[in-house]
């Protein structure tokens, strides 16, 4: 077989496991990460069940590949954009814009993939439960450095706690999403962006 064809055999490989993954983390948010299984996976996307057995070797591992992927999602619906603003408080307005927007727009159907699979895993110890809780560490991480490069910047106020604010803003996510998946109506996300931009309009400091 030619390097090109090698290559070529690759590259279907891995788009093939993307769009697995892809369906594997839709299936998550409505039926649950517990019960996603090679079975069910392999009849959503048209497959033999020996067929998905070669990109996953066991339950675990499928599930973790699925949590990356719904990362990468989630990188590329709002923390890549979000980042192509002006660090501080520019940014932090971004992260809430495409926050809404990303559970608006169905992304996944049963909401933030994150949301879902955290409440739905968080009394089952293991490697999954602990990488979904790394990645909401680093999202909550990440809204609290946006808060203080504010403060550096003298647009917040210095007093103000990051991290107390991160929880605050991640609050308002958690309830927006739980009520527009069970309403499915855009009145709680601008519920949400109301009380956020409240907020932060109440510790923004004059130029």
């Amino acid at each position: 077989m030619s390097t090109i064809q090698t290559r070529k055999r690759r590259s279907d490989g891995e788009r093939s496991r993307a769009a697995i993954l892809e369906e594997a983390a839709r299936l998550s948010t409505v039926e649950g990460l517990g019960g996603l299984s090679l079975a069910r996976l392999a009849d959503a996307v048209g497959m033999s069940k020996s067929g998905l057995f070669a990109h996953f070797g066991s339950k675990e591992d499928l599930q973790l590949a699925t949590v990356e992927s719904a990362a990468g999602i989630f990188e590329a619906h709002v923390v890549e954009p979000a980042s192509r603003s002006p660090g501080g408080l520019p940014r932090l307005h971004a992260f809430v814009d495409l926050y809404l927007r990303y559970v608006e727009r169905d992304v996944f159907p049963g909401g933030c993939f994150f949301a879902a699979a955290l409440t739905e895993m968080n009394m089952q110890p293991g490697p999954v439960r602990d990488r979904l809780v790394a990645v909401f560490d680093s999202w909550l991480g990440t809204l609290a450095e946006t808060v203080r490069e504010g403060q550096a910047n003298g647009e917040l106020d210095p007093s103000e706690d990051p991290d107390q604010l991160a929880f605050e803003l991640e609050a308002a996510f958690f309830l927006a999403n739980n009520q527009f998946v069970v309403k499915h109506s855009s009145e709680p996300l601008e519920r949400a962006r109301r009380t956020i931009e409240q907020r932060l309009a109440a510790i923004t400091l004059q130029p």
